[in-house]
């Protein structure tokens, strides 16, 4: 782990701690910052535990964002900006060597906000 991407993390880890609610943190570890639905997933093959909403890691080449959302809502997966889309790695997740700019870092923002409406108004959160 070196300290650009500690520090990368850091930016983005306070980011996502702003916008939280009404998400659950299920892991927050120097390298793993973890949030989940607040309820039991209405899906039968999560045994109703809280569904996962997104995850921020440390990994060995780059600081991972994965936000499942994304993932799950083509609607949703059209809103990523260029500048973050340039970030993507398959459908929901974006890598980062450096923290983000402060517009890369309101974009994402952004993002998170419309995942967080969406699941709210299917009623995941």
């Amino acid at each position: 782990m070196t300290g650009d991407f500690e520090s990368t993390f850091a930016v983005l880890r306070s980011a996502l701690k702003q916008q939280r609610e009404p998400l659950a943190v299920s892991a927050d570890t120097p390298d793993r910052f973890t949030l989940v639905g607040r309820k039991p997933s209405p899906f039968p093959k999560h045994k109703g535990k809280p569904m996962w909403f997104g995850e921020l890691r440390i990994g060995k080449a780059y600081v991972s964002l994965h936000l499942l959302p994304l993932y799950m809502n083509q609607p949703l997966l059209k809103l990523v900006p260029p500048n973050l889309r340039k970030r993507m790695q398959g459908k929901a997740c974006f890598n980062f060597k450096a923290a983000p700019d402060p517009e890369l870092l309101a974009e994402i923002k952004q993002l998170v906000e419309a995942a967080i409406k969406d699941w709210t108004e299917k009623q995941l959160l």
